[in-house]
């Protein structure tokens, strides 16, 4: 648990964040459809991605008790993501949790994949998105008074040891602002450089453990 705008989040291994007082779950970059974004390229990638998605999603319902999930943008990877698999699959995992609410804050590829179907019941709305102390973007450079929550930058972080390396999804904390990693499967990571009076705790996939950083 971590206090941030005095108020108590759950940093999850899944590469999510619970806020207990609100049950709200808190989800950047899943990008639904992005396999399928690729394949329609000619690309041969992996399927799954879609019910790899929803079955972690489901794994923290069921874990924690979540009335509303924000997601910080890029729900849909792109144009080709409205795929009729795709959306069968969401909308048969959305009709199994039909008094969930559901927010989107738009980000970039939402604004070119367009609005998911109105049949998936969510509410969409533009960054800063402000309920609390926190204002809900999708990206971390939004200048607001509210503590930011957000995701873009996919972070992970590069562990070293000796000769061998590690790169690991991970939560980017500073004073103004959490950097979320991306929850999706098949999103990738960006190495990120943690900056002085910030913090870093990477998952691990069962576990948020805190890097201990330079102090100067």
């Amino acid at each position: 648990m971590t206090t941030l705008a005095n108020e108590q989040l759950l940093l999850l291994p899944q590469k999510a964040v619970y806020w207990p007082r609100e049950g709200m779950l808190i989800i950047a970059d899943i990008h639904f459809g992005k396999a399928a974004s690729f394949r329609a390229l000619g690309v041969p990638v992996p399927a799954g991605t879609t019910s790899a998605n929803l079955g972690a999603l489901d794994v923290l319902l069921a874990q924690y008790e979540v009335r509303h999930i924000m997601f910080l943008g890029d729900f849909l990877h792109a144009k080709a993501a409205h795929a009729h698999s795709t959306l069968m699959a969401m909308l048969a995992w959305r009709a199994r949790h039909p008094d969930l609410r559901l927010t989107l804050v738009r980000g970039n590829h939402d604004l070119h994949a367009g609005d998911p179907p109105a049949q998936l019941d969510i509410e969409m709305v533009d960054e800063p998105h402000v309920i609390g102390p926190f204002a809900f973007c999708h990206h971390p450079d939004v200048l607001v008074p509210s503590y930011v929550l957000a995701g873009h930058v996919h972070p992970v972080y590069r562990l070293r040891s000796g000769w061998e390396s590690l790169l690991l999804p991970c939560f980017l904390i500073g004073a103004e602002r959490m950097v979320l990693p991306s929850f999706g499967a098949f999103t990738g990571g960006h190495p990120v450089a943690p900056q002085p009076g910030e913090r870093l705790c990477v998952s691990s996939g069962d576990a948020v453990l805190e890097i201990p950083l330079p102090t100067a």
